[in-house]
Formats: structure tokens, C-alpha cells, sequence
């Protein structure tokens, strides 16, 4: 505390400094501070926390919606080949419709 007697503000040089900055480690008046989440900070590394890096952001957003894009595409095919696969499988009796003509009263 005895270091914080002596120092000034690092924007008003005729201000006696009332805190210690976490981010940059400089020392400000009771104006050029603020908590946030319960640390002092000045308002460069507050504007700092405040923006995220958008580019870096931005790209990761982009890739991922195209592998998400891809694998649903994917998926989407595997459905339609799955069906397809199915369908062949059945006999052709069912394919040209004389499957479910029976004749009840023939069989005997």
C-alpha cells in the first residue's frame, strides 16, 4: 500500500493514484478505473475484454458450418442409399404389383 501512497495517475499527472490496474500493471485516479468482475481495470484492458478477436472467431464460424453442411449432406445421401438398398431388396412380385392379388376363392 505504501507504494500506491506515492504514485500518480497515469493519465492525470496531478492526481494521486487510487488503484493498481490488473491488466496493464499501471496505476490510476479513482476516474480512470472500474471493477469488472471483481478486479480493477482501466479502460484499454476493459475495451480489451470487451472485443473478442473477431477475425480468428469469424473463421472458425465458417469452417465449421462447412463441415456441418458436408456431414449433413453426407448423412442425407447414406438416408437415400440406405432407402434405395432397401427397396431392391424386396421381391420382384412386390415391384410389379402381383404381390397382393390372391385369389381366396381359387385356392382350395
Amino acid at each position: 500500500m505504501s507504494r500506491l501512497a506515492h504514485q500518480r495517475c497515469f493519465n492525470h499527472a496531478q492526481r494521486e493514484a487510487a488503484a493498481r490496474c490488473l491488466g496493464c500493471r499501471q496505476y490510476f485516479c479513482r476516474e480512470c478505473v472500474t471493477e469488472h468482475d471483481d478486479r480493477v481495470l482501466c479502460a484499454v484492458c476493459l475495451q480489451k475484454l470487451a472485443k473478442p478477436p473477431i477475425s480468428r472467431r469469424r473463421s472458425f464460424v465458417n469452417v465449421a458450418r462447412f463441415f456441418q453442411c458436408l456431414f449433413s449432406l453426407l448423412l442425407l445421401w447414406f438416408f437415400f442409399y440406405l432407402a434405395g438398398e432397401g427397396l431392391l431388396s424386396l421381391p420382384s412380385s412386390f415391384h410389379e404389383g402381383t404381390l397382393w392379388h390372391v385369389n381366396w376363392l381359387d385356392k382350395e
